[in-house]
């Protein structure tokens, strides 16, 4: 492993929202894909990643559908109870793993939503990190317009210079820890909150099929993207 990470290393995955989005009636993460639950496919990915201690999922108090699956009572699960944020959910699934692995733990954080995260580009951004983190993205490759608050293109971005940002997202636990307190509202992702203690986390390419499903139409693609995925046949 990068010698940048002298602890032990965790994975936290935040799943205490309901993913209105998806208009399902159920929190999207227990959608089925391909058999399982996105759940299952998406803890699956991470405890098949030898080096990853044990994983913390942030739950909802009140999540029936959690206790209902088997992967619930795997030995390297360690569930939390989640916060009314995303940030939130995170800090808790960080101070358990402050407790567990103390303050040299590293932790990977990634969004129960994106089940076909590869193990190759799990690899490619431990091996990357710098001691400020690293993070999986897109480069993009579309023309980005910004908008003024009239919805009219105020300018043209250098595409050269844009990410589109994915997870997993990779940090010191104690650092992210301290990052993750005071006003969260504009943290969106683990990156912006370190972003606003001064640090500068690595960019690292991942693969386009590392997608978020968010909404409806994103679970067929999701579908596809699987099959191709075990096509391959050690792709991941």
């Amino acid at each position: 492993m990068n010698p940048v990470i002298r602890g032990p290393l965790y994975a936290v995955v935040p799943a205490a929202g309901v993913g209105q989005r998806m208009k399902a009636g159920i929190p999207k993460q227990y959608l089925t894909l391909a058999g399982k639950t996105i759940t299952e496919h998406t803890l699956q990915r991470l405890l098949s990643f030898a080096p990853i201690e044990s994983v913390v999922v942030a739950v909802s108090a009140d999540d029936p559908w959690w206790p209902t699956l088997p992967v619930a009572t795997h030995r390297r699960i360690h569930a939390v109870t989640g916060g009314e944020s995303r940030a939130d959910s995170v800090r808790n699934a960080v101070a358990q793993v402050l407790m567990d692995g103390g303050e040299d733990a590293w932790v990977l954080v990634h969004d129960m939503a994106r089940p076909l995260v590869r193990l190759s580009d799990i690899q490619s951004l431990l091996a990357a990190t710098t001691e400020q983190g690293a993070i999986l993205g897109l480069p993009v490759v579309d023309t980005i317009k910004q908008a003024g608050a009239d919805q009219r293109i105020e300018k043209t971005l250098d595409r050269e210079f844009v990410w589109r940002a994915l997870t997993p997202q990779l940090f010191p636990a104690a650092a992210l820890y301290e990052a993750l307190s005071g006003d969260l509202a504009a943290v969106t992702d683990e990156a912006s909150a370190m972003e606003r203690q001064g640090w500068r986390p690595a960019l690292v390419a991942g693969h386009s099929d590392n997608i978020k499903i968010t909404v409806p139409e994103d679970l067929p693609l999701a579908r596809f993207y699987l099959a191709r995925q075990f096509e391959e046949q050690g792709g991941l």
